[in-house]
């Protein structure tokens, strides 16, 4: 079969084309055929070798995707050929609460992920598509979507009126803004880009800030908030920006601190506020299979619908990486397999 590996993980012309041998599935595995896949952020830190530990040169990377399943192994009774499916990519954490030991199975770190023509997945990790639901609508969810639902919902309890402030235009904020509103929140957003901000308007944000314009953009929260601050906070930034999302919370605070920064290193700032305004911050790693039903659920009883930058072919993968890295977009980045 045809595949894409990291390689040399030494920058993004380290992605390789390769042939591999047909999979065969295993116990309570699946082999799925992609349709559709989804490019992330820490695609392309892997192939820069800033995502954590290098992996082997022969991964297939990629994380989230939508497929049919084309073979079941022993044992396999939850989906069949022919079933349209997703997969979190922590694929052994099907529910109850984190534990550290879902990065043993990390679908496109760990082992290997959707950018080939079939990639083998544990059974019952597997979530079937509903019918109603387009490629596009679910091929880009196990990364950002499953994580803003994981931020809002389970860990931030996100309750009808309350300020989310989502930091960038990226996968998970904008994630974040469509479900913020969806359970009757209002939402700020921030981007250096006043076109992306737009975007963010009609998506339904109701508060923008240009961080280039405003540096101090924590004080423009609060201006406009009156002085208020913002009740959830998803802080995407990393350490460069943690300050001022403690500056912008509000009394009771609560911060999701979502996605691998690379190469900062500092202590804690503004830490006087954090005891003074009782913020808590909390890591979000990801969701589980049982929380990822729960978002499919919404997402089909509410048709939110995906908002998709551009879309590639399969062959052209090397020129999808680049177009995400250059960070000039707003929206998904698809990579299209060919059917039948």
């Amino acid at each position: 079969m045809k595949a894409f590996q990291i390689g040399s993980q030494q920058g993004l012309d380290a992605l390789t084309a390769t042939t591999r041998p047909e999979p065969i599935a295993g116990p309570g595995q699946a082999i799925v055929a992609p349709r559709l896949v989804s490019l992330i952020s820490r695609d392309v830190q892997i192939l820069r070798g800033t995502y954590g530990p290098r992996q082997l040169p022969e991964r297939i990377p990629m994380s989230e995707g939508v497929g049919e399943v084309i073979a079941v192994g022993e044992g396999v009774s939850q989906v069949k050929p022919g079933d349209r499916v997703i997969c979190g990519h922590f694929s052994s954490w099907l529910q109850g609460e984190f534990r550290s030991s879902v990065f043993a199975h990390d679908v496109g770190v760990t082992h290997d992920g959707w950018l080939a023509e079939k990639v083998v997945l544990p059974a019952a990790a597997l979530i079937h598509v509903p019918d109603a639901l387009a490629d596009k609508d679910v091929a880009a969810l196990a990364s950002a979507g499953l994580t803003a639902w994981n931020a809002l919902m389970e860990v931030c309890k996100v309750k009808p009126g309350e300020l989310v402030l989502c930091l960038g235009t990226g996968g998970v904020a904008l994630a974040a803004l469509k479900l913020a509103r969806l359970h009757g929140a209002r939402v700020a957003i921030t981007s250096s880009s006043d076109e992306k901000l737009e975007i963010a308007r009609q998506l339904g944000a109701d508060i923008t800030i240009n961080y280039r314009t405003h540096p101090d953009w924590a004080a423009q929260v609060m201006a406009l908030s009156d002085n208020a601050g913002a009740d959830i906070i998803i802080e995407t930034g990393g350490q460069d920006t943690l300050g001022q999302s403690i500056a912008a919370a509000a009394v009771n605070g609560r911060i999701a601190v979502i996605g691998v920064t690379p190469g900062q290193r500092s202590p804690i700032p503004d830490y006087l506020s954090l005891i003074l305004k009782n913020v808590t911050i909390r890591g979000i790693a990801n969701g589980s299979r049982e929380m990822f039903v729960d978002l499919i659920r919404a997402i089909e009883a509410n048709g939110i619908e995906t908002v998709v930058a551009r879309t590639f072919k399969f062959a052209e993968a090397p020129e999808a990486y680049a177009y995400f890295a250059a960070a000039q977009h707003i929206g998904k980045v698809l990579i299209e397999f060919e059917q039948g």
